[in-house]
Parts: C-alpha cells; structure tokens; sequence
C-alpha cells in the first residue's frame, strides 16, 4: 500500500504501511502521537497516545499510563482519508514520521492536508 498526501493541488506518494502522526494540542500544548496502518479499506488506527491531560482530552477509559504518555486504543474503524487544518497556534504544524524519516505537514493556519491510501 501506499500512503497519498495531497497539499496545496500537489499530490505526494509514500510506499509505506504505517506511519505516526504527531502534533500538539494548540491550548494545553501537550503532544498527541497516533501510529497508523494503511490498508485497502482506509486509514485505521492502531494505538494513540498523549503527553498529559486537560481541556477536554482526558484519556478514554481503558488507558494506560506508560512512560508519562497516556497509552489507548481508539475504537474506530478505518477512515477513508484524515484531513488535517493547523490552527496556526503552536506554530508548527502536523509531523508525519515513517520508517523514511518525518516530514512537517501544514505548519500555516487554514492549510488542509489530506492523507489518504492511494488507488491502486
């Protein structure tokens, strides 16, 4: 599989099967971190963790707290595609990480990215 990363009208394409998404929380500035699988039928997150709590981000139930990080596992399904807007609060924007290397995506407010596994 391969995950497709559309900004600004470019399209680029990383032949990976997982990735970490990772950013901080604009108000709390406390960092999320997500681990993802590309699959056929969408994006699906495999586990989430954040750096502390507050502001409405308390850990679901069934956390673990594991080396100051709370540790869960979301419940849902794969998602056809995440779109991802940076408030321009924290400055800087979402940092995508794969077995290649990280790449920063959208440190500007009201620049979309969208992810989304590519077509065949």
């Amino acid at each position: 599989m391969s995950l497709c990363i559309l900004a600004a009208g470019k399209t680029v394409t990383l032949a990976v099967a997982a990735f970490t998404l990772s950013w901080t929380h604009s108000v709390e500035r406390t960092r999320w971190r997500e681990d993802w699988k590309v699959l056929p039928a969408g994006l699906q997150v495999v586990e989430a963790r954040v750096k502390g709590s507050g502001a409405g981000m308390d850990p679901p139930e069934g956390s673990v707290l594991r080396n100051g990080w709370w540790v869960y596992v979301p419940r849902i399904g794969p998602q056809p595609r995440l779109v991802l807007a940076a408030s321009g609060a924290t400055r800087e924007g979402w940092t995508l990480c794969t077995d290649k290397g990280c790449r920063e995506l959208g440190s500007a407010a009201a620049e979309a990215i969208v992810l989304e596994p590519c077509g065949p």
